[in-house]
């Protein structure tokens, strides 16, 4: 014969183990401390500074 399920509990079990999955990655996505948010805006703005320097002008005539 088939296992009887009590449907209160399995709802509050599937809902309780989304909550955990959601918990665990908004962890890793907001987790971060001070320093490494600080490091990640600095290597961020290195990178556009670089960017910067190799654009091209546009205000300089093309050669024909």
């Amino acid at each position: 014969m088939a296992d009887l399920i009590n449907f209160n509990k399995a709802r509050k079990r599937r809902d309780k183990q989304a909550a955990e999955a959601l918990a665990a990655e908004n962890r890793v996505r907001f987790g971060r401390s001070k320093q490494q948010k600080a490091l990640d805006a600095a290597e961020l703005e290195q990178a556009e500074h670089k960017l910067d320097q190799l654009k091209r002008d546009p205000a300089a005539p093309d050669a024909e």
